[in-house]
């Protein structure tokens, strides 16, 4: 199989100027570059960029995949939006990290599966994917935990590491997160026992007198600088940022209470085990049903073959006659059918006499004879 990588960077918070694109061309001759985008797909030769150093820079969102089963995704957001300290709690090793460089706090998940011989187009991925940036900007950490998860995962972790503070909502995943999981083949058992501890996502309602009440808290300044953004229309998060300061949205320090990266394994491991031999059973029950029915209408068929003896061994010589090996097929099918019709019903000897008297009368057919033969019709 030859080599394939697909690298997919997008601008949201500002469109590119001229002058950058003009940057980024510098760097290939043949990527797709809009004011928002740089999209470039190798089946030789390597990607010249700096990834980082164009999040940095550029955009706000990044994709990555090769077909030896590396799978990336960046999501920046500027610090404002994020707490760098309260990352850091969930992006704890090399499959979930973080970096805070000029006001941004840019997020690393990376999935590694080399052993997986089989990959698929994620070209659509990254528009699935940017509605997490969204997410995280109004306060919403499932992500970031699913990114502990994955650390997990990875065997990234001490045993008795303990988990960061569960968010609410993680046994209720929307679209978006559905795809990072898949996309970054987070174990879903593993999602599941740890959706255990975590509460239902409750819809946040901002009443006016909520909003006016926080707005009359704030110094002139902040209010001005919030009106400007807002009438400059270039901050899609602007909205997620307010609502998420005026919910006022907190992510307290994992408990006591909370549950080892071993522990949860384990469930999920356990959780395998179950749903696998729940598995077998219901494939065994289904094989068992399968096997009842067709023996239902094997005995069925017998019996309205028991009728027409004659008929069907006149058919047989018919069959014999053509000499055609597709012929000789159906020819011993039917006799294996006469074979059951006599054994139901005592007359075995009477089909053994006209079964030799067929072999003889067809010896010099080895073909047929050899057939029969393997039909256990000696």
């Amino acid at each position: 199989m030859s080599e394939y990588q697909y690298y997919e960077f997008q601008a949201i918070d500002r469109r590119l100027t001229a002058e950058e694109m003009a940057e980024l061309r510098s760097f290939s001759t043949r990527a797709r570059i809009t004011p928002t985008s740089f999209v470039n797909d190798y089946e030789w030769g390597e990607f010249k960029g700096d990834e980082d150093a164009w999040m940095d820079k550029y955009f706000d969102a990044f994709l990555y995949f090769a077909n030896w089963g590396t799978n990336c995704v960046k999501l920046a957001l500027p610090t404002r939006l994020l707490d760098k300290k309260m990352v850091d709690l969930y992006c704890v090793g090399e499959s979930a990290s973080s970096r805070e460089r000029n006001g941004k706090i840019t997020v690393t998940f990376t999935s590694e599966d080399e052993d997986n011989d089989e990959w698929s187009d994620e070209t659509d991925a990254l528009s699935a994917l940017i509605p997490i940036r969204t997410q995280l900007a109004r306060g919403d950490l499932r992500s970031l935990y699913i990114g502990w998860l994955l650390c997990a995962q990875s065997g990234e972790l001490q045993d008795d590491e303990l988990e960061p503070s569960v968010p609410p909502g993680l046994g209720d995943l929307d679209g978006s997160l559905e795809r990072l999981v898949d996309f970054l083949r987070v174990d879903t058992d593993l999602i599941e026992g740890a959706a255990a501890a975590s509460p239902p996502m409750t819809v946040q309602s901002f009443t006016r007198d909520a909003i006016q009440k926080w707005i009359a808290g704030r110094p002139h300044a902040e209010k001005d600088d919030y009106l400007e953004r807002f009438i400059a229309d270039e901050e899609p998060a602007l909205a997620a940022e307010l609502q998420r300061l005026i919910g006022n949205r907190n992510v307290e320090a994992a408990s006591s209470t909370a549950r080892t990266a071993d522990t949860l394994l384990s469930a999920a491991r356990d959780a395998a085990d179950e749903r696998r031999r729940a598995e077998a059973t219901r494939a065994e029950i289904k094989k068992r049903r399968r096997e009842l029915q067709a023996a239902l209408a094997r005995t069925k068929y017998l019996g309205d073959l028991a009728g027409r003896e004659a008929a069907v061994w006149k058919e047989i010589d018919g069959l014999i006659a053509t000499r055609q090996p597709a012929s000789y097929d159906r020819a011993i099918g039917l006799l294996v059918d006469l074979r059951d019709v006599a054994a139901a019903h005592g007359r075995e000897s009477s089909f053994l006499d006209r079964l030799d008297l067929l072999r003889t009368e067809h010896a010099r057919k080895p073909s047929l004879l050899s057939k029969l033969q393997r039909a256990g019709l000696r």
